[in-house]
């Protein structure tokens, strides 16, 4: 017969990233109770509605929803460009690292990297990138920007910067997308409205799935004559869904309640930065911009897959992205309280005193 103490499951805290959450209880009952159709028809009025408010929002003539934000921006790839052209980006963009090279593969683009501030573009570095009318080369046809910027940290970009490039690229004869995965957590750091950046870009996407908390979806945001031609690649493509209002059902109720708790999001990160400085693991930023925290292993014993795994032996969850950059995301399912209890893990780590 066993006398021991039973080991109770440590609860994990996850960190990895802000599309973990799950929908909450009211957002389950807004999926529920969504009105129904088939949307490839369009006639799903839950889909309808949720389309007609994000162009609402964005300012823009109509919206497209899509599985995800990879096929938003592939769709949006494919509408400004043609086999053969190319894409000026910085070089740690989501779509040139992450996205399974859809560009090439799928709209037959080569790319122009530019190294970014903590993943964001100036105005001036668009000439630089430029190619010439030379049938040797491909023709520069597309700025994509990324707002907030992933690998760059959370960044964001300020309106100003924004309408100088924005400026540039028409200068350029350039169309402009804007990956705005997460561009309401911008808005919520930088106090301007989504439709303030929207009028700045040819195309928008933003996802539902990360910082809003639903368990899918993406949307494609621009005028009504490209969104009706990415109608068409989003069935190409598989993206074609039927009874897709259990999906938009979870979006317009997170466009009602999830988007000012944003600021939650980022009040935490610092909190988390703040408790990890302390423990001789610095942010790679000097702030934190919005809900993404890298942090700078350099200085500490062990590199960042090392903490990584010895976090993971006490249930808390991060992610190495490099030798020396560990990152850490909050979102809707990590309270004050996880806060702390993952620093105090943290802490007892044997690893951070060798």
């Amino acid at each position: 017969m066993c006398t021991g103490a039973i080991l109770r499951p440590v609860r994990i805290l996850d960190f990895r990233s802000d599309t973990l959450t799950r929908p909450t209880a009211a957002m389950r009952e807004a999926m529920a109770s969504a009105e129904l159709g088939d949307d490839v028809f369009g006639e799903d009025p839950t889909v309808n509605a949720l389309e007609a408010r994000c162009a609402e929002l964005a300012g823009k003539q109509a919206a497209l929803l899509v599985p995800s934000g990879t096929m938003a921006n592939l769709i949006a790839c494919r509408l400004h460009t043609h086999p053969g052209d190319e894409v000026i980006i910085e070089r740690t963009s989501h779509l040139y690292r992450y996205e399974a090279a859809g560009f090439a593969a799928v709209a037959g683009c080569s790319v122009a990297l530019l190294r970014g501030e903590a993943g964001l573009l100036r105005e001036d570095q668009v000439s630089t990138a430029l190619r010439t009318s030379d049938v040797h080369q491909p023709r520069s046809r597309l700025l994509w920007l990324e707002n907030t910027h992933n690998f760059g940290g959370g960044t964001y970009y300020g309106l100003d910067r924004l309408r100088g490039l924005r400026e540039a690229a028409t200068a350029a004869d350039l169309a402009l997308h804007i990956d705005g995965a997460r561009v309401f957590n911008a808005c919520a750091a930088a106090g301007y409205a989504l439709s303030d950046v929207a009028a700045l870009a040819d195309t928008l996407s933003f996802c539902f799935s990360k910082g809003l908390g639903c368990p899918v979806g993406s949307v494609l945001v621009g005028p009504e004559d490209l969104i009706a031609r990415g109608r068409g690649i989003r069935k190409m493509l598989g993206g074609g869904m039927r009874q897709a209002g259990v999906l938009a059902g979870a979006a317009l109720y997170a466009l009602e309640n999830h988007v000012e708790r944003l600021a939650d999001d980022h009040r935490r990160a610092r909190a988390l930065a703040q408790g990890l400085r302390q423990l001789g693991l610095p942010p790679a930023l000097d702030t934190v911009p919005t809900n993404l925290l890298f942090v700078d292993t350099s200085q500490c014993a062990v590199d960042a897959p090392t903490l990584a795994s010895a976090m993971e032996a006490v249930g808390v969850r991060a992610i190495a992205t490099g030798a020396q950059r560990v990152r850490f995301v909050t979102h809707l399912d990590v309270d004050d309280a996880d806060i702390d209890a993952a620093l105090a893990r943290v802490a007892g780590l044997d690893a951070l005193r060798q």
